[in-house]
C-alpha cells in the first residue's frame, strides 16, 4: 500500500493460538521535493544609498534553512556594503559601496545538510558626479586638445607615436554593465564625507603616500575582493571642517575583515590645486597619474538625460593602455614602467625611467609611446556609422576628438578604462571597437606646461 492521504487501517494478527484485531491511524506527509532557491531576481540599487532589500527564499528539503554567499573565486561577493542574513535570507545595506552588476552565487543548506545554489544578479548604478570636481578647470586634465579650438600641434618626437605594432588594435571598453559577468567591469570610485574615519593601511610592495586613510570597509574594489588583478580602490574625500578635498588611491587593495593592505598607494591631499605627485615616485598606476579623474563614467555621459538618451559631455582625457609603454614619461605623467630606450641629439643615451621633453625631443628611440602622452582622434577620421544608434559611444567618441586619450598603464593595447555601472549599455559601447589606434595622433602639449610638478596650463 502507498497511501497519499491520512488513513485508518484495521490490522489483524494471527498465530497458532488464534487472532487479534486492532486499528491504527497512519499520518501521511506529502514530500516537499528537492531543496532549491526559488528566488530568481533581486532589485537593483544605487551607490551611496540604502538598498531596498531582497529576500533569498529556499524551498523543499528539510527546513530550517541557512543562507550564505559562495566564496568561490569564480563568482563575486555581494556588492560592497551589502550583507546577507544567514537565517532569514535577507540581503540589505544601509549604504551601498559597490557599483556595476554583480552576480554572486547564493547557497541554501537545510537541516539535513543538503545544499542548493542559485546565481542572482544585483545591478548597482554608480554615483560618480564627484569625479568632475577632481582638479581645477585650469588643469591639463580638463584642457581640450583638438586642433580646431586649441591649435595644439601633432607631437613629432620619435618617442611620441604609439608603437607601430599596436596601431591595428581596436579601442576596447574595459568597463560596462554586464560585459564581464559575473563580475562588475571597470574601476569603481567612491565619495566619502569629510569626517570619514581614518583607518590603518599597510603597503607591502611599492611606494606608500599614506599609512592611514578614510577608506571605509564598504569601499568598492576593482573586480571585487575575489579577483587577483589590479584591485584598484579609489576614494574621494569631500572638503569640510577646514580640510581640503583629497584623493586616495590604492593598487591591489585588500580588505579581509580589516585592516586594509595594498601593494602601492598614492595621495593628492588637495585636489582643488594643480599639484602633481613627486617625479619618479609613482602612484597607483604605471604612469604616475591619478586614476579616478581620467575614467570614463556614466554620470558624465548621461548628464541630465537618461541612459538611453544621454546628453552629457566628457571633459578630460580618458586613460588607456598599451601592451608596453616606452620606458620614459612626458608631462603630466610622473613615472613609467615600460620598455625601450632613446638617444639624445648629442648621441648620448637618455637614462631610462626618466622624464623626456616634447619641446626638446630625443633624436631617436627604438620603442615609442611614453607614459602620459595624450592622443586625439584625427580630424580626418569619420565618426563610425554605428554611433548614430549608440548615443553613449557617440559622446565618448566626441571626447576622443576634444580631450583625447592618455597613456596610463601597460595592458591590452587599446584598452579604454572607465567605471562599472548598471546604466552603461554594453551593446552601445561596443561601437567604440569600430576605431583602431591608427585613428589617433599624439598631441604636443608642451606649450601648456608651466611646471612639470603642476598640472596647471598656461592658457
Amino acid at each position: 500500500m502507498s497511501p497519499t492521504t491520512t488513513t485508518t487501517y484495521t490490522l489483524t494478527a494471527t498465530n497458532a493460538s488464534g487472532s487479534a484485531t486492532t486499528t491504527a491511524k497512519v499520518t501521511v506527509t506529502a514530500s516537499s521535493g528537492s531543496l532549491a532557491i526559488t528566488t530568481t531576481s533581486c532589485p537593483g540599487g544605487t551607490q551611496g544609498a540604502a538598498y531596498a532589500g531582497c529576500t533569498i527564499v529556499g524551498g523543499g528539503g528539510s527546513p530550517p534553512y541557512t543562507y550564505s554567499v559562495s566564496s568561490n573565486a569564480d563568482f563575486p561577493p555581494l556588492p560592497e556594503g551589502m550583507s546577507l542574513n544567514p537565517t532569514t535570507g535577507t540581503v540589505s545595506s544601509s549604504l551601498v559601496g559597490g557599483q556595476g552588476t554583480y552576480t554572486p552565487e547564493f547557497i541554501v543548506k537545510d537541516s539535513a545538510n543538503a545544499q542548493a545554489t542559485q546565481n542572482i544578479s544585483i545591478a548597482i548604478n554608480g554615483n560618480n558626479q564627484f569625479l568632475a570636481n577632481i582638479f581645477p578647470s585650469t588643469s591639463i586634465f580638463h584642457h581640450r586638445v583638438d586642433a580646431a579650438t586649441t591649435s595644439l600641434p601633432v607631437d613629432t618626437s620619435p618617442a611620441a607615436p604609439m608603437y607601430s605594432g599596436y596601431l591595428s588594435a581596436t579601442v576596447k571598453p574595459f568597463f560596462g554593465n554586464n560585459s564581464n559577468a559575473p563580475f562588475p567591469n571597470g574601476i569603481p570610485a567612491i565619495e566619502v564625507p569629510y569626517n570619514q574615519a581614518d583607518v590603518s593601511v599597510t603597503t607591502t610592495v611599492y611606494q606608500s603616500y599614506f599609512t592611514t586613510g578614510p577608506i571605509p570597509a564598504y569601499a568598492p574594489v576593482e573586480s571585487t575582493r575575489n579577483s587577483t588583478g589590479d584591485r584598484h580602490v579609489l576614494v574621494y574625500l569631500e572638503a569640510g571642517n577646514g580640510n581640503n578635498p583629497a584623493l586616495y588611491e590604492m593598487w591591489q587593495g585588500i580588505y579581509e575583515g580589516g585592516p586594509w593592505t595594498d601593494s602601492s598607494n598614492a595621495l593628492w591631499p588637495n585636489v582643488s590645486s594643480n599639484n602633481l605627485t613627486t617625479q619618479g615616485m609613482g602612484t597607483s598606476d604605471a604612469a604616475g597619474l591619478p586614476v579616478a579623474p581620467l575614467l570614463a563614467n556614466a554620470d558624465e555621459v548621461i548628464g541630465t538625460g537618461t541612459p538611453s538618451a544621454p546628453n552629457g559631455t566628457i571633459q578630460h582625457p580618458i586613460r588607456f593602455t598599451l601592451n608596453h609603454m616606452l620606458n620614459y614619461w612626458v608631462w603630466p605623467a610622473t613615472e613609467t614602467a615600460g620598455t625601450g630606450s632613446c638617444t639624445a641629439t648629442d648621441g648620448d643615451s637618455i637614462p631610462v625611467e626618466s622624464e623626456i621633453s616634447q619641446s626638446s625631443p630625443p633624436e631617436s628611440c627604438n620603442m615609442s609611446g611614453p607614459a602620459g602622452e595624450i592622443y586625439r582622434l584625427k580630424a580626418a577620421v569619420a565618426t563610425p556609422s554605428c554611433a548614430s544608434a549608440s548615443p553613449q559611444a557617440a559622446i565618448i567618441i566626441t571626447a576622443f576628438r576634444n580631450y583625447g586619450i592618455i597613456l596610463a598603464d601597460n595592458g591590452d593595447s587599446g584598452g579604454l578604462i572607465g567605471t562599472p555601472d548598471a546604466r552603461w549599455n554594453d551593446n552601445d559601447l561596443s561601437c567604440l571597437t569600430s576605431l583602431t589606434l591608427t585613428d589617433f595622433e599624439p598631441v604636443d602639449v608642451s606649450s601648456l606646461m608651466v611646471s612639470n610638478d603642476s598640472g596647471l596650463t598656461s592658457h
